[in-house]
């Protein structure tokens, strides 16, 4: 297994794969100046034989994340910590990483390539598209949708039965109680739209 991303949030990776006895050979990342990461190697992508190649990308901007994910083919790791809570009446979709103690309640689909952070709490029957980060602390409510490559940020708490935007930013410590367009950039209590941002994936 290989982490792509020898940063902070490959940290949280690598001890995630610890806890679940899986065996990790090294880091993927462009810096040609890190040799080795949590003394582990650090290689170039060309350095590693892709096609039999297990992966988890630790990229934390969705963007960015998306975009390895479309060059590679490579498969991809589910991560799921020993110590989160999660239903068995929920999916949880290729490559994403749910970290410790975080909560996915009954009924709930986790699309593809998204992280559901440290104590973040998602609760029944919510739908989560791809590509999508809920930051640490932060707290979804029952039947809540939202769409691909949106963030929730840290301590933030999304109202029941909303519904939030493709590509959206949601402020840490925001407090969302009315549906969200694309691309929205949302701050406060309760969250206000501010400015809309780029729609390019």
């Amino acid at each position: 297994m290989w982490i792509y991303g020898a940063s902070g949030h490959g940290k949280v990776i690598l001890d995630c794969l610890k806890a679940l006895g899986e065996e990790v050979y090294g880091f993927i990342d462009d810096n040609p100046n890190k040799k080795y990461f949590m003394g582990l190697p650090v290689l170039n992508l060309n350095m590693i034989d892709l096609e039999n190649t297990i992966m988890v990308v630790a990229i934390g901007d969705n963007h960015i994340r998306k975009s390895i994910v479309k060059t590679l083919n490579v498969k991809y790791f589910t991560v799921i910590h020993p110590s989160c809570v999660i239903s068995h009446e929920s999916t949880i979709g290729e490559g994403t990483v749910i970290v410790p103690q975080a909560v996915v309640n009954p009924g709930c689909k986790i699309g593809n390539h998204c992280i559901i952070n440290t104590k973040a709490s998602i609760d029944h029957d919510c739908k989560l598209g791809d590509f999508i980060h809920v930051a640490p602390g932060a707290t979804v409510c029952g039947n809540v949708s939202i769409e691909s490559l949106t963030w929730i940020g840290a301590g933030a708490v999304v109202r029941e039965n909303i519904k939030i935007g493709r590509n959206v930013m949601i402020g840490a410590g925001s407090v969302i109680v009315k549906d969200i367009p694309d691309n929205a950039f949302v701050i406060g209590v309760p969250g206000k739209i501010v400015k809309f941002q780029s729609g390019s994936d």
